[in-house]
């Protein structure tokens, strides 16, 4: 075809003959520039061929001083047949491993950095696991650091704890063997609650009391749960040990013996913040994987304490004499048969994707989760929870990869505007979601660039308030609308300034605030100018156009997230300034006032937080260490938060 006098020829067998010839090259070592050396096996290559297949190499190559000669690279850590695999897949896009090989596949990718390959045996490993080897591929897996892999495992494991609690690879774990003595009158606390207070006393049993995991695995430990709800070593009883002070979750530990000064030093270095907080290393995970109520007192769990894969079982007694010798095995049928009623918490299922600053919304009794950026990347994807199935789907992902940005529901539909790219932190783009096409459609550019900015739906309309300039650290004051009708952006009234000058002392502008609207108000709550964190808030009145001074909150915080339930706000999680915060708090419109409430169970900044069917979840963020997948619910009957939800045994 010959249009406007060029000639044009596409050759449909041209890359096919060609990558067959290369291929061959190869084989046969002709023009190969590069010579890889596994554990003591040579192979030929081309330079430029694996360059386009593998960023490790690449990188190689690219500081590879002496180019036009033949580069050597040695591996001594890599299985010779697996890269043999990876070397044909360059060549002809065709994976081909036997099944015994694949675990090695998938190491060689991770370190070739070859991230499509290492997701396609991930994907065939989890196809071909079951009860009997889901423990070994969790080992394997967690190894390998793939987060994606090792929350789908868990989900697994969660599902089938029984069933799986009765092979061998479970029941060669090491197990922590905890009888906990009841007061008259007094039951164990809910699965999730529990947990928490046993992981807790563990931690401060290693790092507090210069013990070890091994010591505490040797022989049953006792404890004591009391009628305040407090947690004991089981030697007070006995009078042989000094009780010390208790954290927010009303955990006491005891300290048997002399703290070694190793110990304090390195939980100093790793660890800042008020005395009372929990002691965390970001070197060591903590994390309960799944936990079965197997009878009325008698409870079942796997879990990682101190990057450790262990078995918590845990048996309470009223006396010494009902005192379990060892540790049962534990029989599904025999459990479901004298308890057909009783209900099963599993930790609630996380996200496929750790997000912190990511947008979250109710929409159709689901919750929303979109974007956000974790350590790797800024993310488009969006996943949906079910809360009456504990599951997470994904739905279409945004057009625009967006972190540091707030979610509103308009009219049925999603709206998400301005953020970061993770390139560029002065987004002016938006989008909607229409979920009866499942699909992100483009809507009209803001006014003003910006991210970290507050964004409600009021009275039909898309408000956006705050947020940060092009540079990320001078806060913004003025607030546009969208009237999704016209289609169009126009200005409203901004943070009110004046006011604050006299008041405050300095202009009010804010970036990272939570914002929401309760009772035809639209309210901007904490919030950072510059990196000084707010405890002021601030309500618009659409029908005069101003703002007004409200009550402060008791924690002055930016990051947090903001839920509204029977015409009340909750503020939770946040950054102080110092550190990730755990705490919330009500503000009761009608009063003017802010209460503290329960904490939640881990502290989180830049999380979602959003009122779905009446109840509140925290989704994401991230705790000082990590980037977060985890859910977890608020309960305002007991004024507790809980990353458990309850299922029926059958």
């Amino acid at each position: 075809m010959i249009p406007n006098g060029y000639l044009m020829f596409e050759d449909e067998n041209f890359i096919e003959s060609s990558v067959a010839k290369l291929n061959a090259l190869r084989k046969s070592g002709q023009f190969c520039d590069v010579r890889l050396q596994v554990c003591g096996r040579e192979m030929l290559a081309h330079r430029a061929v694996l360059a386009c297949c593998s960023p490790y190499l690449f990188e190689i190559f690219n500081s590879d001083s002496d180019s036009h000669g033949i580069s050597h690279i040695k591996f001594d850590d890599l299985n010779p047949d697996a890269v043999e695999v990876l070397l044909n897949y360059a060549y002809t896009a065709q994976l081909k491993a036997d099944k015994e090989l694949v675990k090695d596949v998938y190491s060689a990718a991770k370190k070739l950095k070859m991230e499509r390959v290492k997701q396609v045996c991930g994907d065939y490993l989890l196809s071909k696991m079951d009860v009997q080897s889901c423990i070994s591929y969790r080992n394997f897996v967690s190894s390998m650091g793939d987060s994606r892999l090792l929350s789908k495992i868990d989900g697994y494991i969660q599902e089938h704890l029984l069933q799986i609690s009765e092979q061998e690879e479970f029941l060669k774990l090491p197990r922590l063997k905890l009888e906990v003595m009841l007061e008259d009158n007094v039951g164990l606390p809910s699965n999730g609650k529990l947990y928490t207070k046993v992981i807790n006393w563990v931690q401060h049993s290693i790092w507090e009391n210069g013990g070890s995991l091994e010591d505490l695995m040797e022989e049953v430990q006792t404890l004591y749960y009391s009628a305040d709800h407090k947690l004991l070593d089981g030697n007070l009883l006995d009078g042989q040990a000094e009780v010390y002070g208790s954290d927010d979750d009303h955990i006491q530990f005891v300290q048997k013996k002399p703290p070694r000064e190793n110990d304090h030093k390195q939980i100093s270095s790793s660890f800042s913040g008020s005395p009372s907080a929990t002691v965390q290393s970001p070197k060591h995970e903590w994390k309960i994987i799944a936990s079965e109520k197997t009878s009325s007192n008698t409870y079942l769990c796997l879990a990682v304490l101190d990057s450790v894969l262990c078995v918590i079982f845990l048996h309470g007694r009223n006396s010494p004499q009902s005192s379990p010798t060892s540790t049962p095995r534990l029989l599904k049928s025999l459990s479901f048969e004298l308890h057909p009623n009783d209900v099963v918490e599993k930790p609630m299922s996380p996200m496929q994707y750790a997000r912190s600053g990511l947008g979250t919304a109710e929409l159709n009794g689901k919750l929303i989760a979109a974007g956000g950026y974790n350590r790797e990347e800024c993310l488009r994807t969006v996943e949906c929870y079910d809360p009456q199935k504990d599951t997470w789907t994904f739905i279409a992902p945004m057009r625009t990869p967006r972190a540091r940005f707030q979610m509103a529901v308009l009219m049925g539909q999603l709206y998400v505007v301005g953020g970061s790219n993770g390139h560029s932190d002065d987004l002016s783009c938006g989008e909607t979601y229409k979920p009866e096409i499942d699909d992100w459609t483009p809507v009209p550019e803001l006014r003003t660039n910006r991210c970290n900015a507050g964004v409600c739906a009021l009275n039909g309309k898309l408000y956006v308030v705050g947020g940060s300039d092009p540079y990320g650290q001078k806060g913004l004051k003025n607030c546009d609308v969208f009237d999704p009708l016209t289609k169009s952006w126009t200005s409203c009234a901004p943070l009110n300034i004046r006011k604050f000058a006299a008041q405050l002392g300095k202009e009010e502008r804010r970036h990272q605030s939570a914002v929401c609207e309760v009772g035809g108000y639209l309210y901007i709550i904490g919030g950072a100018e510059s990196w000084n964190c707010l405890s002021s808030v601030e309500r618009y009145n659409p029908e005069n156009n101003t703002w007004t001074l409200m009550a402060p909150m008791n924690v002055a915080r930016r990051g947090a997230g903001v839920a509204v339930r029977d015409g009340k706000l909750f503020v939770g999680g946040g950054f102080d300034g110092f550190h990730a915060v755990s705490c919330m708090e009500m503000y009761d419109p009608t009063k003017n006032e802010w209460k503290m409430m329960g904490n939640m169970t881990t502290p989180r900044s830049n999380a979602g937080i959003t009122t779905v069917a009446n109840t509140i979840y925290a989704v994401g963020g991230f705790d000082g260490n990590e980037f977060l997948n985890t859910v977890e619910a608020y309960n305002p009957e007991s004024n507790e938060w809980s990353a458990y939800t309850k299922i029926p045994k059958f």
